[in-house]
């Protein structure tokens, strides 16, 4: 068997990686005031209870009885990373500011430190097997506070909250099945993978390579080619970046600073050992999760929190073939799979074809995907034949068992109370999620955060989305036409300077799918200062 040993760290807030680049290209083209950027007092105040608000926790911590008390080995994990520091810690106010916060939130501190548990000592081990400073091995405390279920509005995802693009870049997985940005191994070898390649680009400089990884090579590299040619400093502190990434450095440096030496600051770190209380093992081929739990005699929500990056019911059948256990599970759990038939691995079921079916919609019937229908059943492309018999992969459980599955997850947030009346939109072509959150008129951040979606996440035909109206009698969309009140005029309106289709399409009460209309326009181009619209106004609204 394959095996991969590892433990972990914590304190705090978090970030939006390398997702930041996508985060400031907001897709509705909203101008943001970019003054103040360099605030101290601007950063402080960013910080919340848990974090940075951008980055959403959609799942509760879990408790996990990682080893027995006979085998545990009692080495302070926090003294290991204490001796391995490297990193100049400077006394400036940037610096300061954040670790003024950390320090007076140790029950944060305390939380982020038990979620980390189960995986630091893998991230150190590894860390130290590609010559990477052990400070990295704090940075998902400043990314998502080490949950791996953790996303951003920029889309960003895991532990260290990889947007889609960069993470397949750096060879992370990503379908129906599994997502390999939230899966622990994967994403490590992924975020010590870009960082290398960061630390290379920018010349063997640590802190450039850090900022980096959060706003993107191309925006730093300006950065330091802007100063150069003033024949300014180049160093990170001395850099015009946006307001997160001049936080986001500092923030690593301050927790750096808190484990160096938290007497001095009145912090108690929590007890972590220096050893490994998971493992990695390769179990061969697909498995459902509820028989791979009742094997390593783990509770199902147990098992799925330490494999976060399987999105369903299973394994996904074309790999990855592993499993994350604790180490003291790991035997039994061996012995069990060896007498486990390659059938009774998953649990099936034989459907007869009917009139009108298709294989999509068996597949959803079912909770599995098209594909795996098809190499069961030996079946070349998508035509089937009413009467024949499909055989079908099927959860052992419930849905609803699967607590921590893709499906649940949404479940659990569209199903959370929210402020006002709960309404329901199914998604149809050409929607967006601006131009709803228009139609209902609520605010579109929090339209995606309701289901548990980024705002520039792609919609699918037919999604259902839940909508929270503060106002009861609100407007749905179906009502947004003009009522027999409304007075209608068609008018000219020339663009100005920092106009943007979602700013004029909020200013006139009209959506911005009614301007590329009207206009025979994309909102994928930018408008021109002096461009001449045409647009149908209720004036009514517009007084």
């Amino acid at each position: 068997m394959k095996y991969l040993t590892f433990s972990i760290t914590a304190a705090l807030v978090l970030s939006g990686c390398q997702s930041t680049l996508e985060q400031t290209e907001n897709k509705s083209n909203i101008v943001i005031n970019q003054e103040s950027v360099a605030s101290p007092i601007d950063i402080t105040e960013a910080l919340t209870a848990d974090g940075a608000v951008d980055v959403i926790h959609p799942v509760d911590d879990v408790e996990i009885t990682l080893t027995d008390n006979e085998t545990y080995v009692t080495d302070d994990l926090w003294q290991r990373i204490r001796d391995g520091i490297t990193f100049d810690i400077p006394q400036n106010k940037r610096v300061i500011s954040q670790r003024n916060w950390f320090s007076r939130n140790q029950s944060y501190l305390d939380r982020v430190a038990k979620r980390a548990e189960p995986f630091l000592h893998f991230i150190v081990e590894e860390l130290k097997a590609n010559d990477i400073p052990i400070e990295i091995a704090l940075l998902p405390i400043v990314e998502s506070a080490f949950d791996p279920f953790a996303y951003s509005h920029g889309r960003a995802s895991g532990m260290w909250q990889f947007v889609p693009e960069t993470g397949t870049r750096f060879g992370m997985k990503q379908n129906w099945w599994y997502d390999g940005r939230r899966d622990v191994v994967a994403s490590t070898k992924g975020a010590i993978g870009y960082l290398k390649y960061l630390h290379k680009y920018f010349d063997g400089d640590w802190l450039l390579a850090l900022a980096a990884y959060n706003s993107g090579e191309g925006r730093v590299k300006r950065a330091v080619k802007n100063n150069a040619r003033r024949n300014m400093p180049t160093d990170f502190w001395s850099l015009d970046l946006p307001k997160e990434t001049r936080a986001y450095v500092p923030k690593l440096l301050a927790l750096v600073d808190l484990v160096k030496r938290p007497e001095e600051f009145g912090v108690k770190l929590y007890e972590l050992h220096n050893t490994g209380v998971i493992s990695q093992v390769d179990i061969g081929s697909q498995i459902d999760l509820a028989k791979a739990a009742e094997l390593a005699d783990i509770s199902l929500k147990e098992l799925q929190h330490l494999n976060p990056g399987y999105n369903r019911w299973a394994t996904d059948p074309k790999g990855p073939h592993y499993l994350v256990l604790p180490n003291s599970k790991i035997d039994a759990f061996n012995q069990k799979l060896a007498k486990l038939s390659s059938k009774d691995r998953l649990s099936w079921q034989r459907y007869q074809i009917r009139r009108g079916d298709s294989l999509g919609e068996i597949a959803k019937k079912f909770n599995t995907d098209i594909g795996v229908i098809q190499q069961v059943n030996n079946i070349r492309g998508t035509q089937i034949r009413e009467g024949k018999h499909l055989l079908i992969p099927v959860a052992s459980e419930a849905a609803d068992k699967y607590i921590l599955s893709k499906s649940q997850r949404l479940q659990a947030k569209q199903n959370k109370t929210q402020q006002g009346i709960k309404k329901y939109h199914t998604v149809k072509a050409g929607d967006t999620l601006w131009d709803i959150s228009r139609a209902y008129k609520v605010d579109y951040r929090s339209l995606a955060k309701w289901n548990g979606m980024a705002p520039r996440d792609t919609l699918k035909l037919g999604q259902r989305l839940v909508v929270w109206q503060k106002n009861a009698i609100a407007t749905t969309a179906a009502t947004q036409q003009p009522n027999e009140s409304s007075i209608m005029r068609n008018i000219i309106y020339r663009v100005r300077k920092g106009d943007s289709f979602a700013r004029i399409a909020d200013k006139f009460n009209v959506t911005i799918k009614d301007i590329e209309r009207w206009n025979k326009l994309s909102r994928n181009k930018y408008l021109q200062p002096g461009q001449k619209l045409k647009l149908s106004v209720d004036v009514t609204n517009n007084i």
